[in-house]
């Protein structure tokens, strides 16, 4: 599954919408995709979001889409 992770650059910045930035991460589930995202990396995690079939393909079609690798 690919799941979209809303997150601040470090765990010190509070969540603003204006400075959330976005990655997504190919994981088994839910709390594998939070676990990857907190043990390599040092980001405050705001929100993950499993993508659907629909929501990925809508995804691909931006220009900034990547699938991350931790």
């Amino acid at each position: 599954m690919v799941f979209k992770i809303y997150y601040q650059e470090t765990k010190q910045q509070n969540p603003k919408r204006e400075s959330t930035q976005v990655m997504y991460i190919e994981a088994a589930n839910q709390p594998d995709a939070r676990e990857i995202v907190e043990t390599k990396t040092n980001h405050n995690i705001e929100f993950i979001e499993e993508l659907s079939t629909a929501a990925l393909e809508y995804e691909k079609q931006s220009v900034s889409f990547k699938i991350t690798e931790l």
